[in-house]
């Protein structure tokens, strides 16, 4: 059995539509960075998968069980890497990122802002009233190190997620990360690219998008092309 690499990129999927969009998603990182590990966490053996047999295109495969809407919240302590970069299954790498892994070298983890929300769920409270300017945390893509501190604070989300009882998660995560100690970096938003619009707004120079995230990459994506250009989208997964 070959070693399990020290960095790797995390997907956990329930249901054969995210499951296969999650081994889209896994192409294009063999595309941009193939010395990375690629671990997915998912229910397939409900599904007719044969991952026991052959795991491509990921490197490595676990079972998810009890599966419910955000499963990811009880699989990201579980991550076999030392230092993760998880991705949401909507999700494609458009460069290499191994320089990302530089972060974990000063910081515990890293996310991307989420755009200002109105929507009454997206802006709710759990416990803690906190100030307008301590922004929400896109939790699609989160770098992070493998410490007990770390653990400890994605297992502490786990179980907020669960008792709060809201559809969105990044509500507790905020939450909890106003009350950690741990060492937080920003991601730019070129590495959690959420809208196909900016493909538009940005010049190229300064676009340079890294990972996108979009919608528009989820399930029957062909069918989901008219905010982003079809050749963009098969270019991402081409060798």
């Amino acid at each position: 059995m070959t070693p399990m690499p020290s960095q790797g990129i995390l997907y956990i999927a329930t249901g054969e539509e995210h499951i296969r969009t999650a081994m889209r998603s896994a192409l294009s990182v063999r595309k941009h960075s193939p010395n990375l590990g690629i671990h997915l966490f998912a229910d397939w053996p409900d599904h007719d998968f044969n991952f026991d047999k052959d795991p491509a295109p990921f490197t490595s495969v676990g079972r998810v069980g009890a599966p419910h809407r955000r499963s990811k919240v009880d699989y990201l302590p579980q991550t076999p890497f030392d230092q993760t970069l998880y991705l949401d299954n909507d999700s494609a790498l458009n460069a290499d990122v191994h320089e990302m892994f530089q972060l974990l070298e000063r910081y515990d983890l890293a996310l991307g802002h989420i755009d200002p929300r109105s929507e009454e769920e997206s802006i709710a409270i759990w416990k803690i009233t906190l100030p307008p300017s301590f922004p929400f945390y896109n939790s699609g893509v989160i770098l992070y190190r493998k410490t007990p501190d770390v653990i400890t604070f994605l297992e502490t989300w786990r179980d907020a997620y669960k008792q709060a009882g809201l559809r969105r998660d990044e509500t507790t995560l905020r939450e909890l990360l106003w009350l950690s100690s741990l060492r937080l970096s920003i991601l730019p938003p070129n590495y959690n690219a959420r809208y196909s619009k900016y493909e538009y707004l940005f010049f190229k120079s300064n676009s340079n998008t890294k990972i996108y995230h979009l919608k528009e990459l989820h399930g029957n994506w062909l069918g989901r092309v008219l905010r982003f250009p079809i050749r963009k989208i098969k270019k991402l997964f081409k060798s």
